[in-house]
């Protein structure tokens, strides 16, 4: 369809019969986000409050059905760009933000501690170089006035105000370290989530980035998972996906927006956790979207 074509269906929602109305509705979704600049103009020239929040409630859905859709491909191709899987979260709630701009506020970071950690001393001492430039110099810290709020899972507002929960600075600190060329990666502990150094040389530890980057060992790991009564397993000492990092990062937003009293988002994000699902390539999108 071209341009008039699409302005002229848009104009329809106002139809008096219903049944032309919902038609309108379905061949409008099947446009998807090209659709989507003509309803915020009709939103804006029409002064029906109930047309205006069916439009709204269309455009949402709309740009839903491209984060699912974002995060399939994602997932398909094998997730290797954490920040392009951190950024199709961030959609969700910003579904203008740019890709580009987010590397490039990364690349400043990194630049920034380029010029100030050595690389080629202890790695304990690399550690301590980064955690300085991290906490005292780019003002890192943790969130703990609104710990639950959903910005903290967002890449972007975390990136803007230097506040976030522990695995979106985790998230950080870690794509910062590997920019680096240091071997760190995340750790799926339970209730807590943190960063390992594991060298090929065999040297290996753990860092806690919610506390300014503490240095712990595995049989720190050992006690912990003992205070939790459960048993010993190989996730809890070695690297992650980045499919799981994103995993875990939605779960964290369903906990945001559940703690908020906002149900209806619990319930979206919930279905974007569920196309990360090991099972999500034999479902069609309608699963997800319809549920």
């Amino acid at each position: 369809m071209n341009d008039n074509e699409i302005k002229a269906l848009v104009s329809l929602l106002d139809d008096d019969d219903q049944e032309v109305t919902q038609h309108v509705e379905g061949r409008i979704r099947q446009l998807g986000n090209s659709a989507i600049p003509f309803l915020e103009t009709e939103w804006e020239t029409n002064f029906n409050p109930f047309l205006q929040k069916r439009i709204e409630e269309l455009i949402h859905d709309l740009q839903y059905t491209t984060v699912l859709e974002r995060l399939l491909t994602w997932k398909e191709t094998g997730g290797m760009d954490l920040l392009e899987g951190l950024w199709i979260v961030a959609t969700y709630q910003y579904p203008d933000l740019s890709l580009d701009k987010l590397r490039q506020s990364l690349e400043q970071l990194y630049y920034d501690a380029w010029l100030v950690v050595r690389t080629d001393v202890h790695p304990a001492d690399q550690v301590k170089g980064l955690n300085n430039v991290f906490y005292n110099e780019m003002k890192f810290s943790p969130n703990t006035k609104n710990f639950h709020s959903p910005a903290n899972s967002m890449i972007n507002q975390v990136l803007e105000t230097r506040k976030g929960n522990t695995i979106s600075l985790c998230l950080i600190y870690m794509m910062i370290a590997q920019k680096l060329g240091l071997p760190i990666y995340g750790v799926n502990l339970p209730n807590l989530f943190v960063l390992t150094y594991k060298a090929p040389t065999g040297v290996q530890f753990y860092i806690n980035v919610f506390n300014r980057g503490l240095v712990f060992s595995t049989k720190d790991i050992d006690h912990y998972i003992a205070q939790l009564n459960l048993k010993p397993a190989p996730i809890f000492y070695q690297p992650c996906s980045n499919v799981d990092i994103i995993r875990r990062t939605l779960r964290n937003l369903m906990l945001s927006f559940d703690r908020n009293g906002d149900k209806v988002r619990m319930q979206e994000v919930e279905r974007m956790l569920d196309a990360l699902n090991e099972d999500a390539d034999s479902m069609p999108l309608s699963d997800y979207t319809q549920r």
